[in-house]
Formats: C-alpha cells, sequence, structure tokens
C-alpha cells in the first residue's frame, strides 16, 4: 500500500531549488550570460510549469520589452528576479510544513 506524504516537495519546487542554485552560483562568478540564459530560459520554463504566468512574462519582458543598457542595469533586474524566486521558494517550504 503506498502512503502519500503530503510534506513532500512537489517536481516544481524542486526545480525552483536547483533554478535558484544555479542562479546563486552564476551571479557570484559572475557569468553574465549563464544568467541571462537562466533568466530567459529556464525562469520562463519554471513558471509555466508552475501556473505562474505573470513571472513568465516578467523574465521575457526582461529582454523583448526593456533590454538592459548597462551590466549594472541587468544585475540589477537578475537580482530582482532571484527575489522573487526566492519568495516563491519560501512560500512553497511554509505550504509544506503545515
Amino acid at each position: 500500500m503506498l502512503h502519500c506524504n503530503m510534506n513532500r516537495p512537489s517536481n516544481a519546487q524542486l526545480e525552483l531549488e536547483d533554478l535558484l542554485a544555479n542562479f546563486h552560483y552564476a551571479r557570484r562568478q559572475d557569468q553574465l550570460g549563464r544568467l541571462a540564459s537562466l533568466a530567459y530560459c529556464e525562469v520562463k520554463g519554471w513558471a509555466r510549469l508552475a501556473i505562474k504566468p505573470a513571472l513568465a512574462d516578467t523574465a521575457i519582458r526582461m529582454f523583448s520589452e526593456n533590454p538592459c543598457v548597462s551590466k549594472v542595469e541587468f544585475l540589477q533586474n537578475i537580482d530582482g528576479l532571484i527575489s522573487e524566486l526566492e519568495l516563491r521558494y519560501q512560500a512553497y517550504r511554509r505550504d509544506n510544513t503545515m
């Protein structure tokens, strides 16, 4: 008989954990290309999986509507995106401890 564990992380939560680890590593290493790839491709994909269309739109708009004119601006946008993802991760953790 299978037992359902309500505290078991979802695929979206696990993928978000990996995504955040990748972001933090790339940010520490100043890997701008990797950060751009994570923001555009990976965040967009994760947000769609997690049914967070507003976050997917934010990731797309970072590159299509408002491209950065400087490294400083790009990193500020990346830091904002990381903060948003961290809030979502904290919400997953909070929901799984109840």
